[in-house]
């Protein structure tokens, strides 16, 4: 079932029948590996604080790898460089499969869900600057970016009659918001940029593109020419998640034409990666970044009031949520966009304060702000946490408000779910 063509769009439309079950088994995967974060995180928050703490230091300065290819790194490094690469492939493979292939090849429903990204990338960056104008500025992307697994993690919690249409919309905003990103990272955190590394990261990335394009599958030969490309990335002084986005960029989505029905390339490697990405990359990260000495009330105390951390919970819990708000507000105004049946603005608002839960790129863009380790770096963790979990609790009570209405529009989903389904767009 999708929408007239002529028809105005829609805010927190449903969506076709075959994106929507697409949709739920992504997040399915990404629910549990939010509760791994949330493990991860907790663990590394308690060890840090335990008499324990030197060895949680120890462990994560731990240092290994081939000093002559630059990749002599820390634990917290590889987490931070390697691990989360896998992140931002993934990501960059479900960008690309949602604009080629998904719903949002539409412009029409794309500009909604694109808006409110961007306006809660705007906003949160504007309030940080101003708190902190004149001294630590370089922080202000920290509470620009949204933690898809967490969030989804809280609206697991939230319970599970949620309409497919707010969880779709908040994946497809939460995509978006790490493709600006990564961006961000590219343009604004990169410390010195070395030519040669970079150029000659083409060549593996060339030869990755070109073998995807013939639907190669052999990780033997993929592999290498991935890792090529991340570890010639990082020598350039880009960060390597950057590589990450880009050869995801280079896989293909559609079928080659005559090819027999089955997934495309895009969402065959979707597939493999995400587990590894959820299960494995995103919780371990969270273990080697998460932990911070707090020291006690006090600490706590002065941590939170201090202009960094100020800024970034501002940012976090209502920048995150205005910045939203605003640019979809604004979209719906111009483009004469409706709401879809049995939701209300205040669904929007919920979303919209869900969407200030900032974790895994939060703390990484603090890490390349401040330094991993730093006065500032801990400051920045603190913050996060304590914006994410206000956030958290703030969207829970909105969003239980609301929750016989998301029942009866759950129920009737399932009803429409029995009907004819539409044409997988991937057997093309």
């Amino acid at each position: 079932m999708t929408s007239n063509p002529q028809s105005p769009p829609r805010v927190l439309g449903r969506g076709s029948w075959a994106e929507a079950r697409r949709i739920a088994d992504v997040l399915r995967k990404e629910t549990i590996g939010g509760a791994l974060l949330l493990v991860g995180a907790v663990v590394a928050l308690i060890w840090a604080n335990s008499p324990w703490a030197h060895r949680y230091q120890a462990m994560t300065a731990l240092t290994f790898g081939p000093h002559a290819l630059h990749l002599d790194l820390s634990l917290a490094m590889w987490a931070a460089d390697g691990l989360l690469a896998i992140f931002f492939f993934v990501a960059g493979l479900e960008l690309k499969r949602e604009f080629v292939a998904g719903d949002l090849r539409d412009p029409r429903r794309a500009v909604v869900p694109v808006a409110a990204a961007v306006g809660g990338v705007l906003v949160p960056a504007l309030l940080y600057a101003v708190v902190n104008w004149g001294g630590a500025v370089k922080g202000w992307a920290i509470p620009t970016a949204t933690d898809i697994a967490f969030a989804l993690a809280v609206l697991a919690v939230i319970g599970r009659h949620l309409p497919s249409a707010l969880r779709t919309f908040l994946l497809t905003l939460a995509v978006v918001d790490d493709l600006l990103a990564i961006v961000i990272i590219a343009v604004f955190y990169t410390a010195h940029l070395s030519v040669l590394p970079l150029l000659a990261a083409a060549v593996p990335l060339g030869l990755f593109a070109l073998l995807v394009q013939r639907r190669v599958r052999s990780w033997w030969l993929l592999l290498p020419l991935a890792f090529a490309t991340w570890a010639l990335v990082h020598a350039s002084g880009v960060h390597a998640t950057v590589a990450g986005v880009l050869l995801a960029f280079a896989v293909p989505v559609l079928r080659s034409r005559g090819a027999g029905p089955g997934p495309g390339l895009a969402e065959h490697f979707e597939h493999r990666f995400r587990p590894i990405s959820a299960g494995i990359a995103v919780p371990v990260f969270a273990l080697m970044s998460a932990g911070v000495a707090v020291g006690g009330l006090d600490g706590l105390a002065q941590a939170v009031t201090d202009p960094i951390a100020v800024g970034i919970m501002l940012g976090l819990v209502v920048g995150k949520p205005i910045g939203i708000l605003l640019a979809t507000w604004l979209v719906a105004r111009f483009t004469r966009a409706r709401l879809d049946a049995g939701l209300a603005w205040i669904d929007v608002a919920g979303l919209a304060v869900l969407a200030g839960i900032g974790f895994t790129v939060s703390l990484l863009i603090g890490e390349l702000a401040f330094g991993i380790g730093s006065d500032a770096d801990g400051r920045v963790k603190i913050a996060v946490l304590a914006g994410s979990l206000i956030a958290t609790a703030l969207a829970m009570i909105i969003l239980r408000v609301r929750n016989r209405v998301y029942r009866q529009i759950y129920e009737a989903e399932q009803v429409d779910r029995d009907r004819d389904d539409v044409p997988d767009v991937y057997q093309q």
